[in-house]
């Protein structure tokens, strides 16, 4: 009989070390990744910033938005399960449109607070696929007077991208380059839950004298969106 007791508590102890093995494994490397992904899009900012020269002053222009033909239940889809692609190079060559992951980068994002720095790919390319490789502007102008310009990024559980959006508050900072080399500073004025049908934040009314982003994301759970307005620091 203790025989017996004896094989059975020798399984469980396999099965618990076995278990504990593949935990630390699965761990360390989210840690690896996340380290990789950072490391990616720290690089591809500083290779945009470097090729367009940022100016002193940003220049004001006004733009006009249509609603995107894209569907963001679809491209967000479970954002806390799904770990982002490693494939692809990053940065652009010395003439031509910069380039991340095969995408066009038409500026770059800094949330100094959350340690965010990556590159935003434009409109025409927001899907599934390049919302796992860096932030992507979904709708609006980045750094139009009289624009709102929506940000889109996955909530991961390796904490990249807008993962921890959620620890953002009123007054923090966002700041915003764009293929001109403007460099504009957003202060977060509002930050709400709301259904994943709600598209309101995107269309709703800006001062034509200032500038205005939205970051959005999806909750832990993936229920409802997690929304953010910033406004032009002047």
């Amino acid at each position: 009989m203790n025989n017996k007791y004896s094989k059975v508590l020798t399984g469980v102890l396999i099965v618990v070390i076995i278990a504990v093995i593949a935990l630390l494994s699965f761990l360390a490397y989210d840690v690896f990744h996340k380290h990789t992904i950072e490391e990616e899009t720290s690089d591809a900012v500083s290779k945009f910033e470097n090729k367009i020269r940022p100016t002193i002053e940003p220049t004001n222009v006004t733009g006009n938005s249509v609603e995107p033909n894209v569907n963001l239940n679809e491209i967000l889809g479970n954002t806390t399960t799904e770990e982002p692609s490693g494939n692809g190079n990053a940065g652009g060559e010395n003439s031509g449109p910069v380039k991340y992951k095969g995408y066009d980068v038409i500026g770059t994002i800094e949330i100094p607070k959350t340690k965010v720095k990556s590159p935003i790919i434009k409109q025409e390319d927001v899907s599934t696929d390049s919302l796992k490789v860096a932030i992507c502007n979904l709708y609006g102008e980045l750094n139009k007077t009289g624009d709102n310009a929506v940000l889109v990024g996955h909530n991961y559980r390796n904490g990249t991208f807008f993962s921890n959006n959620k620890k953002l508050q009123k007054g923090d900072k966002i700041y915003i380059t764009d293929l001109s080399g403007n460099k504009v500073t957003y202060v977060i004025t509002n930050k709400y839950e709301t259904g994943t049908g709600d598209f309101d934040y995107a269309t709703r009314k800006v001062d034509k004298d200032t500038r205005e982003i939205s970051l959005s994301t999806c909750t832990d759970d993936s229920k409802m969106r997690l929304i953010i307005w910033a406004k032009e620091q002047k």
